[in-house]
């Protein structure tokens, strides 16, 4: 069996480190986040990603969700990020809120049938956290096969899982399976692709009533900002929600 470590004691230090390496090999890892359990790849590793996604049993037109370390990331990964979503980083993260906007085009990765888009989101979990501060942005998605219950403690992902992953993190058990709250930020207005742990009544109190309602609004207050392509896909951004995983965050986890 692939070892587990545990980062609930005194080697919580020391299991960061086998898993940050783990994830420099190329290597699969789960880790806890502030939802569910998550498996995680370094998103600039193709191979890595893949294995990801063949893990999980999910093709390629699911891809996973990218956590960051800290919100100076965003504009790295990301390109004409619209005002109303920086007001949610600004109140949200860290926590339980990812963002789907248009990716750099310039990055060199393969997440899968993205549509020139990514899900971003700041996990609020400090075991996380530190492996993200030193392997940089990860493609992470719910430990556990698709269709099956999301992992709440390791050895629910370890069952699920098995050898498909290198290093199992214990950050303990988590105390709830309530996915992240998802919004489309690549249109003219904000939607609401799921609504999860941050409710709408939570989005309105940060952007105001019927954010998500008024498109003229919502593009005055993006002006200004970095440019986006006007040829947007269709439905670019659909991809990320899947009703029957919690954490696909398009988080996440989610």
């Amino acid at each position: 069996m692939s070892p587990v470590v545990d980062a609930t004691t005194s080697e919580r230090e020391a299991s960061v480190a086998t898993a940050v390496d783990a994830v420099r090999r190329g290597e699969v890892v789960v880790i806890p986040t502030d939802t569910v359990y998550g498996i995680a790849a370094d998103a600039f590793d193709r191979d890595a990603v893949a294995a990801v996604l063949e893990a999980k049993g999910r093709g390629r037109d699911m891809p996973p969700p990218v956590l960051v370390p800290d919100v100076r990331t965003v504009d790295g990964l990301a390109r004409g990020v619209p005002a109303q979503a920086r007001r949610l980083i600004d109140a949200v993260w860290p926590g339980p809120l990812t963002l789907v906007l248009w990716a750099q085009p310039s990055l060199h990765w393969d997440l899968g049938e993205t549509a020139g888009t990514v899900a971003l989101r700041m996990p609020d979990d400090e075991v996380a956290l530190e492996v993200l501060r030193e392997t940089g942005p990860l493609a992470v998605t719910s430990a556990n096969r698709t269709g099956e219950p999301a992992a709440t403690t390791i050895t629910d992902a370890a069952v699920q899982l098995g050898p498909a992953v290198s290093v199992y993190v214990d950050g303990g058990p988590r105390t709830s399976v309530q996915p992240s709250t998802i919004v489309d930020c690549t249109g003219e207005h904000l939607h609401v692709l799921r609504e999860g742990a941050i409710d709408r009544a939570r989005l309105e109190e940060i952007l105001g009533a019927g954010f998500d309602e008024d498109p003229d609004g919502a593009a005055a207050e993006t002006a200004g900002t970095d440019a986006v392509d006007d040829t947007r896909v269709p439905d670019a951004a659909q991809q990320w929600d899947d009703p029957t995983d919690p954490t696909t965050d398009t988080e996440d986890p989610r």
